[in-house]
């Protein structure tokens, strides 16, 4: 018998494929636009010049300054460059820097969302802004944060570097691995999370062995899709509250601190959590925090908080940030447990 569920289905409008990117001024026009602010990294510069100027007048500006963990100094700029350009929505060209960008203008101004997602973060498809401010970052939840619509154009991701290939797989695969133990988890997201890391599993070691082989990457956007969806339908966890503490207060990688957390955080929960867990088990060899340890391991993914920069000294600090107002989990979070696995994460250890 199948047990009483509520799912939330996404409501973004999807194009996936090949060329699909040929259909943003669509997309732009499907939702009433007639003036886009391009958003992108200082990275993505030149891509996003290009992409606007095939969008000819549906451009009406560039703001190319997104930052890692969505601070609120920058939105604020972004904001006013909005408004500048009399824009009446955004596109957004890139990950979850330039996505988050997007995010906390439209959850500011309720200006429409067009995402053109060129890694594998998965966080188009979620109604979920983390924002950062004064050293700490929060996160916000609601529908006007979740973009109306996203294009996959795997064509897009074939120059994406294989480091950040992998560490953004990971993040997405993050996102389903929590969804599955999560409190309002349901067959359908569980469905949706176990395909999603079937497809990052089989995908991300074909893309660091041919990067430009464009069948992988289509899989991983495929995977990635499926695994941000799952985060956008259910609760988050241990894992996100220790990411959001570790990128917002010392500043670490956002998709490299999900890539070392992920085999921790699934070990810590394993016991707790066997049954909802074990079809991801499964996928990597029956033992989830050492299998997907030796995974991360095998496709030359970060392994270490120290290798990102974090501090020994700062150990105790992240333990006892992330043990306040924890996140709902399957097992109690106590600081000193959490301690001990911020400890095995910095060192890089293999969990048992």
């Amino acid at each position: 018998m199948v047990a009483p569920f509520r799912y939330m289905a996404s409501a973004a409008q999807v194009f996936f494929g090949s060329g699909s990117l040929n259909r943003l001024a669509e997309a732009i026009a499907g939702q009433g636009g007639k003036r886009a602010l391009i958003l992108s990294t200082p990275h993505q510069k030149a891509e996003a010049e290009r992409i606007a100027a095939s969008l000819g007048p549906l451009a009406a500006g560039l703001f190319h300054d997104a930052t890692m963990h969505t601070p609120v100094d920058v939105t604020e700029r972004a904001m006013a460059a909005y408004n500048a350009a009399g824009a009446d929505c955004l596109v957004a060209i890139g990950g979850g820097s330039t996505i988050g960008l997007g995010k906390a203008i439209a959850y500011r101004n309720d200006a429409p969302q067009i995402v053109v997602a060129t890694t594998y973060a998965g966080s188009e498809v979620t109604p979920i802004l983390g924002q950062t401010e004064n050293g700490q970052k929060t996160t916000v939840r609601g529908p006007g944060i979740l973009p109306e619509v996203v294009i996959y154009d795997p064509e897009l991701t074939l120059g994406l570097p294989v480091n950040i290939s992998v560490s953004s797989g990971l993040n997405a695969m993050a996102h389903a691995v929590e969804g599955l133990y999560a409190q309002d988890r349901n067959p359908i997201s569980s469905m949706m999370a176990v395909e999603g890391l079937r497809a990052l599993k089989q995908a991300l070691p074909q893309i660091v062995n041919a990067p430009g082989d464009i069948e992988p990457r289509s899989e991983a956007l495929y995977g990635s899709w499926l695994c941000g969806t799952v985060l956008g339908a259910v609760g988050m966890a241990l894992h996100h509250k220790l990411c959001h503490t570790l990128g917002g207060s010392f500043d670490l990688p956002h998709a490299e601190t999900h890539a070392v957390i992920l085999p921790h955080s699934a070990a810590f929960n394993a016991s707790a959590a066997a049954d909802a867990l074990k079809p991801a088990a499964d996928l990597f060899g029956g033992s989830l925090g050492s299998g997907l340890y030796d995974f991360a391991a095998s496709i030359g993914a970060p392994l270490a908080l120290r290798d990102l920069g974090m501090k020994a000294a700062d150990l105790d600090r992240a333990a006892e940030l992330a043990a306040q107002n924890p996140y709902w989990n399957p097992r109690p979070i106590e600081r000193g447990a959490i301690r001990a696995l911020l400890q095995s994460a910095w060192e890089g250890a293999r969990p048992r």
